[in-house]
């Protein structure tokens, strides 16, 4: 007979998953959740269903699940506010002491819910992280992925490969939602809020229905999110590129000073003015472009642009939303 795992904390798990373009697996990815933490001693599973205004018609199978479903909660998004958003809108109206973030296109195997939560429980951790045994990702994605686990050890120093399949306690979640302002990185804002991170090998399936919605231009965005919220990183870049740009002036400078006293110029080059025009416009540029992005994201934080906007929910209606 199967033991129950004990559970790193006494009473029930949520499981926020949000949803874009693959509602037609959300059926699925509830039943096989249901029959694989069947012998988990807590309450059953509270699925918090966020409608993140992808395509198709997510919400109407949202709704019927939740029809059909005690402990299952539909929110639906008034826009496309992006995942990390979406995953803080879930955190605000989740119940459960134990929270598990996962993706809706079954390619976060339900089955390895167990071993998330018996890692957390084993590693005394805040946040374990599921990395994979091998990736079905596209290469494009999986190249995105890398630069920015790259991004995140360069910026936090915590040696952990980042999913979007997590488990984490209540505590963390709570002090997650003090931040209320734009541009989340939920990553970020936990490795804030801990440094009891683990992680554990679980399996990578492939897609089951269409394809991720993040583009290239979709991780560089949320690289600018880790970058400008949490690390002054490209400041110190430019600044650094500056002092170089400024040495590197200085010292041919001082060479074209002596030079000119030894007569050896002959005819004076067009090159080294062009290129020396060229390599400081672009750097200016680059500083401009690096500041202005500071400033324009604190301009947008200061005028309150909202984090997400709940157009309806549905289902679990005793679920109280988290302030």
């Amino acid at each position: 007979m199967t033991q129950p795992i004990e559970m790193p904390l006494a009473g029930r798990i949520s499981v926020v998953i949000p949803v874009y373009g693959s509602g037609n697996c959300l059926a699925e990815l509830i039943r096989r959740a249901d029959t694989a933490c069947q012998t988990l001693s807590h309450a059953p599973i509270q699925f918090v269903l966020v409608d993140d205004n992808g395509p198709g018609d997510a919400w109407a199978e949202i709704c019927r699940l939740a029809a059909a479903r005690d402990q299952t909660l539909g929110i639906q998004l008034m826009r496309n506010f992006g995942q990390h958003n979406a995953i803080m809108c879930g955190f605000r109206y989740c119940s459960g002491d134990v929270i598990i973030t996962m993706d809706d296109d079954l390619q976060h195997p339900p089955e390895s819910l167990p071993a998330l939560m018996e890692s957390l429980r084993l590693q005394n951790a805040d946040l374990v992280y599921a990395n994979y045994d091998s990736k079905k990702h596209a290469a494009g994605r999986n190249l995105g992925s890398a630069v920015i686990n790259w991004f995140f050890r360069l910026v936090f120093r915590v040696p952990v490969t980042l999913t979007s399949f997590r488990c984490m306690r209540r505590e963390l979640v709570q002090a997650v939602l003090r931040y209320d302002l734009n541009f989340t990185f939920i990553d970020g804002l936990l490795a804030w809020n801990t440094s009891r991170i683990g992680s554990v090998i679980v399996p990578h399936s492939a897609r089951h229905d269409g394809r991720s919605g993040y583009t290239l231009r979709k991780l560089f965005v949320l690289a600018m999110n880790m970058f400008t919220n949490f690390s002054l990183l490209p400041l110190q870049m430019v600044s650094l590129l500056g002092l170089v740009a400024a040495g590197g002036g200085l010292f041919l400078g001082f060479w074209y000073l002596v030079s000119a006293l030894m007569n050896w110029l002959v005819v004076p080059g067009y090159a080294s003015i062009i290129v020396a025009v060229l390599v400081l416009g672009g750097l200016q540029l680059l500083s401009l472009g690096v500041i202005g992005e500071y400033i324009g994201r604190l301009h947008l934080n200061v005028n309150r642009k909202p984090q997400y906007v709940v157009r309806k929910s549905t289902g679990c209606t005793e679920t109280v939303q988290v302030k």
